[in-house]
């Protein structure tokens, strides 16, 4: 969703920014020309104060918001307690991405880099699942390490840097639990999943194998660069793997057959498929998830009906009524 499309739903925004990020939304807020003063609001402050005193204003009469799942449901609590205004929620996910025998592996593993190592995996719809077809596994993943590695994950005044510092020290100390939590279930660490010495809260690419769908790192959203890897056979299983989750953000696969990718688009449980590509978002197609992922829609057309009414007006210009019926 774009301030504009807001606007043009002759919505009056306030901006909740996080605690962390008050230098950006100030910044954002301040620059002249972009908006007439008093269209865009910025409101600095921690979830639980503003963004709980937003979501149950009477006043305010739609709340679009980007974060966890557990804190969505609480607006929709605020939402349904207050004025039951609209909402529209993108939340958190664990999308699956799947490597057929078929596809291009040299591109395949670039997009599945890509899409657990873009922002440091820090990204609702990073490829956090990768299952890969049996009789291309060994093989596949070899490239893909490959490709991991030559991943940097330095400060910002390294020009070569690829990946930076995650965005906290809660975070850090989050990944590292998982990680931790993937070697106790018996999942298989192939890359990554140490500590640095130094400062600074850096993690670098984390690849397990053998993964299990009753292990955490499977099932929970880490929000890190931490890969969990499976083996599957037939394209049933691959599809059933892939929906086997509560979240429905993102999902993608690498197919040269045009038929399977239609198959396989169809039957994936997300907002968003990617085919042979991976997290490319365009203004004009709406984005937004299915399940615990959130509701509702950004970007594009449907969008805007996020933040309009539909109303129907009668007008009667020269039907006479008759009394009594």
């Amino acid at each position: 969703m774009t301030m504009s499309q807001v606007v043009e739903g002759r919505a009056r925004p306030r901006v909740r920014v996080h605690d962390r990020d008050e230098a950006v939304g100030a910044d954002a807020a301040d620059r002249p020309g972009d908006f007439p003063e008093g269209v865009v609001n910025t409101v600095p402050s921690l979830g639980s104060v503003g963004g709980a005193a937003l979501s149950l204003h009477k006043d305010v009469d739609k709340v679009a918001f980007t974060g966890s799942t557990v804190t969505g449901r609480k607006i929709m609590e605020a939402a349904a307690k207050s004025n039951l205004k609209k909402v529209s929620l993108e939340l958190g996910g664990k999308s699956p991405h799947i490597i057929f025998e078929s596809a291009d592996l040299d591109q395949a593993a670039n997009w599945a880099a890509m899409g657990i190592l873009y922002n440091t995996g820090q990204d609702c719809t990073a490829g956090s699942r990768l299952f890969v077809q049996d009789t291309i596994y060994d093989k596949f993943m070899s490239i893909l390490v490959g490709k991991a590695k030559q991943l940097i994950v330095s400060d910002g005044f390294n020009e070569k840097a690829s990946g930076g510092p995650v965005v906290s020290k809660t975070q850090y100390e989050k990944i590292f639990r998982y990680i931790g939590y993937g070697k106790e279930e018996g999942a298989k660490l192939i890359l990554g999943g140490e500590k640095r010495a130094g400062k600074g809260y850096f993690v670098d690419p984390t690849i397990f194998t053998d993964v299990r769908p009753d292990m955490k790192i499977f099932q929970d959203e880490i929000f890190g660069p931490v890969l969990s890897v499976a083996k599957f056979a037939t394209e049933e299983e691959a599809i059933r793997l892939a929906n086997d989750t509560t979240y429905g953000l993102g999902a993608g696969l690498h197919s040269n057959d045009a038929g399977q990718c239609m198959r396989v688009s169809n039957e994936l449980e997300a907002g968003t498929v990617w085919v042979n590509q991976y997290n490319l978002l365009y203004n004009n197609v709406p984005f937004g998830g299915k399940k615990q992922s959130g509701i509702g829609r950004e970007l594009g057309s449907y969008a805007l009906e996020e933040y309009t009414s539909v109303k129907a007006v009668h007008w009667n210009f020269a039907d006479k009524l008759d009394w009594p019926l």
